[in-house]
């Protein structure tokens, strides 16, 4: 990845860090690799193990954020995801969330989660 878009890439997920953290969230992991791809965020959430895919853009020209969730990039986050839970011993509940954060033409951010993408009963 080219190094300017590793670090806008980067900075996203330190806003997410601290829009979590400012829920009430304890951020356990950044950036793990797994043999299906890396986890953004690895947190937890009232005993719940939450992984985060964090998406950033500077526009909504190709449209928002979350729309790079395509269901490829799905399923790899839920081998990821099955993957570290099982790396890690985790036997408890956990989900799959998504935070997008869209810069806006006046230097402002909308941040928008979306929690438990992977189903509506999660924890």
């Amino acid at each position: 990845m080219p190094h300017e878009r590793r670090i806008f890439g980067t900075q996203g997920e330190e806003r997410a860090v601290r829009f979590l953290e400012g829920k009430g969230w304890r951020v356990l992991a950044r950036q793990q690799r797994t043999p299906f791809g890396e986890i953004d965020l690895v947190c937890l959430d009232a005993g719940c193990l939450v992984f985060v895919e964090v998406k950033a853009r500077r526009t909504a020209r190709f449209g928002p954020p979350q729309a790079a969730i395509t269901p490829v990039k799905f399923r790899h986050m839920v081998a990821a995801a099955r993957a570290y839970a099982a790396m890690r011993g985790w036997h408890g509940p956990w989900r799959l969330d998504v935070v997008a954060i869209l810069h806006g033409a006046g230097g402002g951010e909308r941040i928008t989660h979306f929690p438990a993408i992977d189903s509506p009963a999660a924890c």
